[in-house]
């Protein structure tokens, strides 16, 4: 929900019927809230004037009285309430609404990019959303999303944030009809991998300069410009293999630290070695920064960018538009690195998803 939206929202007087109220317990979120209230998490934001969807244990929240259906910022009913889980669209999940077929995956693992198709004439009229985002530590939840796509077959990607085990539960809009569906979320499962790297390598993490880092690579994650490429991703190292640091691996960078996901995946290499772009797009991000160290960040358009960490020499400019395996740099150790390798992530809407799950096709699957 925007700010705008939400000012909007506040604006309005007419409150209805409450049910009992709420107290929130841990694992609770603004939308599975709603989901086993009958409700929407745009009408617990207005019933208890949240200026987020930010909750704490033992917080007490109204809801409304079961059957209630909250208006909207125009006045107008709003979408219905999210169902429960027995009544979503069953999995395998495919679905036909104003003349549009809908296929999603029977399953999705932590940190998977995946698709929602979309068939018919009217493909491209249609918008999706996924609320189960709601609630998340994902960038942007909730968006709504227009399809990418040509010739009556459009698709839009969505991503599973790694540490989410609970279904994604999409929905896809078309002339004022709705359809939901749910997808099962499997783990991971990884052992928590201790990297104890020594104070010369794991000081980058408190450079004053890491803000300014990471604001300039979320700016990359915001970016929405159309689909860049027409040909399957390829890998960004020749004939170099991952190694056991997979992606999404937990894990601590120094004793005591904080355990966080690993977002991409590491490819062993000689120093020197020709890093290639994995796809068609532009270069948006070039340069040498504390912790990403030799970095190249290439936007594919529709959400989708792709990062090239710790190199030795960066060769990419910012603003070059590049093909699908021209050079971008080369393999080195800088930034927080312990040994030449490439860190590969490729994100979506911000998000980190398996690398592996692009290489090799036109879309992830």
């Amino acid at each position: 929900m925007t700010r705008r939206t939400l000012a909007a929202l506040l604006l309005l007087t007419a409150l209805p019927a409450l049910a009992a109220p709420y107290v929130v317990r841990a694992g609770d979120t603004l939308y599975s809230i709603a989901r086993a209230n009958g409700t929407t998490v745009d009408a617990l934001l207005r019933l208890n004037r949240l200026s987020g969807t930010a909750l704490e244990v033992g917080q007490t929240l109204q809801l409304p009285a079961r059957g209630e259906t909250p208006p909207t910022a125009t006045g107008k009913p709003g979408l219905p309430a999210p169902l429960p889980a027995g009544q979503l669209t069953p999995t395998p999940a495919t679905a036909r609404i104003a003349g549009v077929n809908i296929t999603v995956p029977t399953s999705l693992r932590m940190g998977d990019a995946f698709l929602v198709s979309l068939s018919g004439p009217r493909a491209a009229q249609a918008t999706v959303r996924f609320p189960s985002e709601v609630g998340e530590d994902v960038r942007m939840p909730n968006e709504i999303l227009r399809p990418t796509g040509g010739a009556g077959q459009f698709v839009v990607v969505g991503r599973v944030v790694l540490g989410k085990t609970t279904p994604v539960v999409y929905e896809v809009s078309l002339d004022g009809q709705l359809v939901r569906g749910r997808i099962p979320v499997l783990g991971l499962e990884d052992p928590i991998q201790h990297l104890n790297l020594p104070p010369s390598v794991s000081r980058v993490l408190v450079d004053p300069a890491r803000a300014a880092e990471d604001a300039l690579v979320e700016k990359a994650y915001a970016r929405r410009t159309p689909q860049a490429w027409s040909r399957p991703f390829a890998p960004a190292l020749k004939g170099v293999s991952p190694t056991s640091s997979s992606f999404g691996q937990p894990r601590t960078y120094v004793a005591g630290g904080p355990v966080a996901y690993h977002f991409g995946t590491d490819y062993p290499a000689r120093a020197g070695t020709p890093v290639l772009a994995v796809n068609d797009g532009t270069v948006v991000i070039a340069g040498r920064y504390p912790v990403r160290g030799g970095l190249v960040v290439i936007d594919h358009g529709a959400g989708v960018v792709s990062l090239y960490f710790h190199q030795s020499k960066v060769t990419a400019q910012v603003g070059q538009k590049v093909r699908r395996g021209d050079k971008v740099g080369e393999v080195g150790s800088t930034g927080l690195s312990a040994g030449p390798h490439l860190h590969l992530e490729i994100r979506v809407r911000g998000e980190g998803t398996n690398p592996a799950g692009w290489t090799g096709r036109l879309w992830p699957r």
